[in-house]
Protein backbone atom coordinates (compact mmCIF):
# COMPACT_ATOMS: atom_id res chain seq x y z
CA UNK A 1 0.00 0.00 0.00
CA UNK A 2 2.99 2.47 -0.05
CA UNK A 3 4.56 4.67 2.72
CA UNK A 4 2.27 5.76 5.50
CA UNK A 5 2.04 8.95 4.01
CA UNK A 6 1.02 7.76 0.65
CA UNK A 7 -2.09 7.07 2.57
CA UNK A 8 -2.68 10.13 4.62
CA UNK A 9 -5.84 12.00 3.70
CA UNK A 10 -6.01 14.83 5.79
CA UNK A 11 -4.47 16.32 9.25
CA UNK A 12 -4.97 19.02 11.53
CA UNK A 13 -1.85 20.71 12.71
CA UNK A 14 -0.36 23.89 14.66
CA UNK A 15 1.57 25.81 11.94
CA UNK A 16 4.18 28.46 13.20
CA UNK A 17 1.34 31.15 13.94
CA UNK A 18 -0.16 29.47 16.41
CA UNK A 19 -3.18 28.55 14.06
CA UNK A 20 -5.31 25.50 13.86
CA UNK A 21 -5.03 24.22 10.13
CA UNK A 22 -6.97 21.42 8.34
CA UNK A 23 -4.51 20.41 5.20
CA UNK A 24 -5.62 17.56 2.70
CA UNK A 25 -5.65 17.59 -0.85
CA UNK A 26 -8.70 20.40 -1.13
CA UNK A 27 -7.90 22.37 1.70
CA UNK A 28 -4.18 23.69 2.07
CA UNK A 29 -3.15 21.73 -0.55
CA UNK A 30 0.69 23.19 -0.67
CA UNK A 31 0.72 22.49 3.50
CA UNK A 32 -0.41 18.48 3.09
CA UNK A 33 1.63 18.02 0.28
CA UNK A 34 4.87 19.35 2.79
CA UNK A 35 3.27 17.28 5.33
CA UNK A 36 3.50 14.02 4.24
CA UNK A 37 7.03 13.28 4.33
CA UNK A 38 8.69 16.66 5.40
CA UNK A 39 7.13 15.97 8.82
CA UNK A 40 8.04 18.03 11.75
CA UNK A 41 9.15 20.93 9.79
CA UNK A 42 5.85 22.50 9.43
CA UNK A 43 3.83 22.53 12.71
CA UNK A 44 2.10 20.06 14.88
CA UNK A 45 0.05 17.91 14.08
CA UNK A 46 -2.80 16.94 16.69
CA UNK A 47 -4.77 14.19 14.44
CA UNK A 48 -4.22 12.01 11.17
CA UNK A 49 -7.20 11.04 8.97
CA UNK A 50 -5.98 7.81 6.68
CA UNK A 51 -7.32 5.72 4.05
CA UNK A 52 -7.40 1.88 5.60
CA UNK A 53 -7.04 -1.37 4.06
CA UNK A 54 -8.47 -4.36 5.13
CA UNK A 55 -5.66 -6.58 6.74
CA UNK A 56 -6.07 -9.76 8.73
CA UNK A 57 -6.99 -9.84 11.56
CA UNK A 58 -4.47 -12.49 11.11
CA UNK A 59 -1.54 -12.42 8.30
CA UNK A 60 0.89 -15.18 7.88
CA UNK A 61 4.65 -14.13 9.89
CA UNK A 62 7.22 -14.63 11.62
CA UNK A 63 11.01 -15.94 10.61
CA UNK A 64 13.01 -18.55 9.54
CA UNK A 65 16.57 -18.44 10.35
CA UNK A 66 19.86 -19.90 9.20
CA UNK A 67 23.11 -20.46 10.86
CA UNK A 68 25.56 -17.31 9.91
CA UNK A 69 28.00 -19.11 7.34
CA UNK A 70 25.07 -19.56 5.04
CA UNK A 71 24.63 -15.87 4.81
CA UNK A 72 25.89 -15.55 1.41
CA UNK A 73 23.74 -18.07 0.15
CA UNK A 74 20.57 -17.43 1.94
CA UNK A 75 20.82 -13.60 0.79
CA UNK A 76 21.61 -14.34 -2.77
CA UNK A 77 18.43 -16.58 -2.28
CA UNK A 78 16.62 -13.70 -0.77
CA UNK A 79 17.32 -11.58 -3.37
CA UNK A 80 16.04 -13.86 -6.59
CA UNK A 81 13.07 -15.23 -3.80
CA UNK A 82 11.96 -11.20 -3.29
CA UNK A 83 11.88 -10.56 -7.07
CA UNK A 84 9.09 -13.19 -7.19
CA UNK A 85 6.62 -12.64 -4.67
CA UNK A 86 3.69 -11.19 -4.52
CA UNK A 87 3.24 -7.43 -2.73
CA UNK A 88 1.12 -8.77 -0.07
CA UNK A 89 4.53 -10.13 0.88
CA UNK A 90 6.81 -8.58 2.70
CA UNK A 91 10.62 -9.68 3.55
CA UNK A 92 13.08 -8.47 5.82
CA UNK A 93 16.95 -10.24 6.21
CA UNK A 94 18.90 -9.58 9.09
CA UNK A 95 22.82 -10.89 9.88
CA UNK A 96 23.17 -10.27 13.67
CA UNK A 97 24.59 -11.71 16.33
CA UNK A 98 22.04 -14.81 18.12
CA UNK A 99 19.82 -13.65 21.16
CA UNK A 100 19.27 -15.74 24.18
CA UNK A 101 15.84 -16.40 22.04
CA UNK A 102 13.70 -18.94 23.57
CA UNK A 103 12.98 -20.11 19.84
CA UNK A 104 16.29 -20.36 18.80
CA UNK A 105 18.56 -23.35 19.88
CA UNK A 106 20.85 -22.72 22.64
CA UNK A 107 23.90 -23.75 20.65
CA UNK A 108 23.32 -20.79 18.83
CA UNK A 109 23.57 -18.00 21.22
CA UNK A 110 26.41 -15.48 20.76
CA UNK A 111 26.61 -17.28 16.82
CA UNK A 112 26.28 -15.53 13.97
CA UNK A 113 23.03 -16.22 12.11
CA UNK A 114 21.10 -14.82 9.24
CA UNK A 115 17.40 -14.60 9.53
CA UNK A 116 14.68 -13.72 7.03
CA UNK A 117 11.45 -12.18 8.64
CA UNK A 118 7.59 -12.66 6.72
CA UNK A 119 4.45 -10.62 6.78
CA UNK A 120 2.38 -11.95 4.56
CA UNK A 121 -1.17 -9.89 4.55
CA UNK A 122 -2.79 -11.45 1.47
CA UNK A 123 -4.75 -15.04 2.16
CA UNK A 124 -3.28 -17.16 4.38
CA UNK A 125 -3.91 -20.32 1.79
CA UNK A 126 -1.63 -18.24 -0.50
CA UNK A 127 0.80 -17.06 1.95
CA UNK A 128 1.90 -20.63 2.76
CA UNK A 129 2.67 -21.44 -0.80
CA UNK A 130 4.59 -18.64 -1.64
CA UNK A 131 6.78 -19.14 1.59
CA UNK A 132 7.53 -23.00 0.53
CA UNK A 133 10.66 -22.20 -1.20
CA UNK A 134 11.97 -19.82 1.46
CA UNK A 135 11.32 -22.54 4.37
CA UNK A 136 12.71 -25.45 2.68
CA UNK A 137 16.20 -23.65 1.33
CA UNK A 138 19.34 -24.84 2.36
CA UNK A 139 19.41 -26.07 6.52
CA UNK A 140 17.38 -23.80 8.38
CA UNK A 141 17.58 -24.18 12.44
CA UNK A 142 14.47 -22.17 12.91
CA UNK A 143 11.01 -21.61 11.85
CA UNK A 144 8.98 -19.39 13.72
CA UNK A 145 6.49 -18.29 10.63
CA UNK A 146 2.68 -18.73 11.88
CA UNK A 147 -0.55 -17.17 11.18
CA UNK A 148 -0.66 -14.11 13.88
CA UNK A 149 -2.47 -11.17 14.87
CA UNK A 150 -1.33 -7.82 12.45
CA UNK A 151 -0.84 -5.83 16.33
CA UNK A 152 1.68 -8.68 17.10
CA UNK A 153 3.43 -8.78 13.95
CA UNK A 154 4.22 -5.17 14.31
CA UNK A 155 5.99 -5.58 17.78
CA UNK A 156 7.67 -8.82 16.82
CA UNK A 157 11.19 -7.19 16.46
CA UNK A 158 10.35 -4.12 19.81
CA UNK A 159 12.82 -6.13 22.49
CA UNK A 160 15.45 -5.69 19.98
CA UNK A 161 15.24 -1.71 20.89
CA UNK A 162 15.01 -0.89 24.63
CA UNK A 163 15.31 2.25 25.76
CA UNK A 164 18.93 3.18 27.19
CA UNK A 165 21.06 1.35 24.82
CA UNK A 166 23.13 3.19 22.20
CA UNK A 167 22.35 3.35 18.67
CA UNK A 168 23.80 4.26 15.61
CA UNK A 169 22.20 4.10 12.37
CA UNK A 170 23.72 3.89 8.68
CA UNK A 171 21.50 3.67 5.71
CA UNK A 172 21.09 3.45 1.93
CA UNK A 173 18.84 2.76 -0.83
CA UNK A 174 19.01 0.12 -3.20
CA UNK A 175 18.02 -0.59 -6.52
CA UNK A 176 19.23 -4.23 -6.31
CA UNK A 177 21.16 -6.48 -4.05
CA UNK A 178 24.47 -6.75 -5.56
CA UNK A 179 26.64 -9.53 -5.42
CA UNK A 180 29.07 -7.70 -4.14
CA UNK A 181 27.22 -5.75 -1.71
CA UNK A 182 26.55 -9.43 -0.18
CA UNK A 183 29.86 -10.39 0.05
CA UNK A 184 30.70 -6.78 1.88
CA UNK A 185 27.53 -7.05 4.37
CA UNK A 186 28.71 -11.19 5.24
CA UNK A 187 32.33 -10.17 5.66
CA UNK A 188 30.98 -6.74 8.08
CA UNK A 189 28.96 -9.01 10.06
CA UNK A 190 31.59 -11.26 10.52
CA UNK A 191 33.29 -8.71 12.80
CA UNK A 192 30.23 -7.06 14.44
CA UNK A 193 31.42 -5.89 17.62
CA UNK A 194 28.18 -5.69 20.19
CA UNK A 195 25.80 -8.60 19.98
CA UNK A 196 22.72 -6.31 19.38
CA UNK A 197 23.96 -4.58 16.36
CA UNK A 198 22.73 -5.85 12.40
CA UNK A 199 23.15 -5.90 8.99
CA UNK A 200 19.32 -5.37 7.96
CA UNK A 201 17.86 -5.20 3.88
CA UNK A 202 14.32 -4.18 3.79
CA UNK A 203 12.10 -4.96 0.91
CA UNK A 204 10.28 -2.24 -0.77
CA UNK A 205 8.73 -1.89 -4.29
CA UNK A 206 5.16 -2.15 -4.80
CA UNK A 207 2.90 0.41 -4.67
CA UNK A 208 4.80 2.89 -3.40
CA UNK A 209 6.99 2.84 -6.94
CA UNK A 210 3.58 3.67 -8.78
CA UNK A 211 3.38 7.20 -7.62
CA UNK A 212 5.03 9.97 -9.29
CA UNK A 213 8.50 11.22 -7.41
CA UNK A 214 6.59 14.93 -6.46
CA UNK A 215 3.74 12.89 -5.47
CA UNK A 216 5.14 13.95 -1.84
CA UNK A 217 8.22 15.04 -0.60
CA UNK A 218 9.27 11.28 0.33
CA UNK A 219 11.49 10.69 -2.54
CA UNK A 220 13.49 7.51 -4.03
CA UNK A 221 10.62 5.72 -5.32
CA UNK A 222 12.71 3.69 -8.08
CA UNK A 223 14.06 2.05 -4.92
CA UNK A 224 14.09 -1.74 -4.34
CA UNK A 225 15.68 -2.22 -0.81
CA UNK A 226 16.51 0.15 2.10
CA UNK A 227 19.96 -1.43 3.53
CA UNK A 228 19.95 -0.36 7.36
CA UNK A 229 22.77 -1.05 9.60
CA UNK A 230 22.01 -0.55 12.75
CA UNK A 231 24.77 -0.36 15.66
CA UNK A 232 23.71 -0.97 18.83
CA UNK A 233 25.52 -1.05 21.97
CA UNK A 234 25.17 -0.93 25.99
CA UNK A 235 28.82 1.17 26.80
CA UNK A 236 29.99 4.79 25.95
CA UNK A 237 33.65 3.54 26.48
CA UNK A 238 32.85 1.45 23.53
CA UNK A 239 31.42 4.29 21.39
CA UNK A 240 34.53 4.28 19.29
CA UNK A 241 34.45 0.76 17.72
CA UNK A 242 30.86 0.32 17.47
CA UNK A 243 30.04 3.84 15.39
CA UNK A 244 33.45 3.06 13.22
CA UNK A 245 32.15 -0.63 12.39
CA UNK A 246 29.09 1.05 10.85
CA UNK A 247 30.64 3.56 9.11
CA UNK A 248 33.10 1.21 7.34
CA UNK A 249 30.16 -1.04 6.79
CA UNK A 250 28.79 1.85 4.88
CA UNK A 251 31.21 2.71 2.97
CA UNK A 252 32.13 -0.75 1.81
CA UNK A 253 28.03 -0.75 0.56
CA UNK A 254 28.04 2.47 -0.66
CA UNK A 255 29.03 1.63 -4.13
CA UNK A 256 26.00 -0.53 -4.75
CA UNK A 257 23.63 2.01 -3.55
CA UNK A 258 21.62 4.11 -5.63
CA UNK A 259 22.73 7.10 -3.09
CA UNK A 260 19.35 7.72 -1.86
CA UNK A 261 18.58 7.36 1.68
CA UNK A 262 15.56 6.87 4.03
CA UNK A 263 14.44 10.49 5.76
CA UNK A 264 13.97 9.15 9.12
CA UNK A 265 17.00 6.98 9.01
CA UNK A 266 19.69 9.89 9.26
CA UNK A 267 21.57 10.38 12.18
CA UNK A 268 22.28 13.82 13.89
CA UNK A 269 26.10 14.23 11.48
CA UNK A 270 24.73 13.90 8.43
CA UNK A 271 23.57 16.98 7.00
CA UNK A 272 22.41 18.78 3.74
CA UNK A 273 23.92 16.34 1.10
CA UNK A 274 22.32 13.74 3.11
CA UNK A 275 19.14 15.40 3.41
CA UNK A 276 18.83 15.98 -0.14
CA UNK A 277 19.35 12.30 -1.26
CA UNK A 278 16.62 11.71 0.83
CA UNK A 279 14.00 14.06 -0.35
CA UNK A 280 15.32 14.70 -4.19
CA UNK A 281 16.90 17.88 -4.80
CA UNK A 282 13.33 19.31 -6.48
CA UNK A 283 11.78 18.43 -3.13
CA UNK A 284 14.02 19.59 -1.30
CA UNK A 285 13.89 22.73 -2.65
CA UNK A 286 9.92 22.91 -2.87
CA UNK A 287 10.04 22.24 0.65
CA UNK A 288 12.14 24.81 1.47
CA UNK A 289 10.03 27.36 -0.48
CA UNK A 290 6.76 26.43 1.80
CA UNK A 291 9.27 26.35 5.14
CA UNK A 292 9.68 30.15 4.21
CA UNK A 293 5.82 30.72 3.76
CA UNK A 294 4.71 28.59 6.92
CA UNK A 295 7.93 28.69 9.37
CA UNK A 296 9.64 31.83 8.15
CA UNK A 297 11.60 31.84 11.75
CA UNK A 298 12.39 28.16 11.96
CA UNK A 299 10.41 27.82 15.03
CA UNK A 300 10.07 23.31 14.48
CA UNK A 301 13.95 22.93 14.28
CA UNK A 302 14.03 19.81 16.13
CA UNK A 303 13.99 17.57 12.75
CA UNK A 304 16.24 17.55 9.63
CA UNK A 305 15.71 21.15 8.37
CA UNK A 306 14.60 21.79 5.22
CA UNK A 307 16.62 25.18 4.83
CA UNK A 308 20.07 25.65 3.28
Amino acid sequence: FGYTCDNLVSMEVVTADGQMQRAAADENAELFWALRGGGGNFGTATSFEYKLHPVGPEILGGAVVWRGEDAAQVLDFYRRFTATTPRETTCVAILRIAPPAPWLPAELHSKPIVAVFVCHSGAIEDGEKTLVPLRSFGKPVADIITRRPYAQMQSLLDATQPKGRRYYWKSNYLAEIHPNAIAAAVEHAAHIPSPHSSIAFFHLQGALGELSTDHCPAGNRDTAFVLNIASSWDNAADDTANQRWARDCFAAMAPYSTGGTYINFLNAEEGRERIEAAYGRQNLQRLAQLKQKYDPDNLFRHTKSVLG
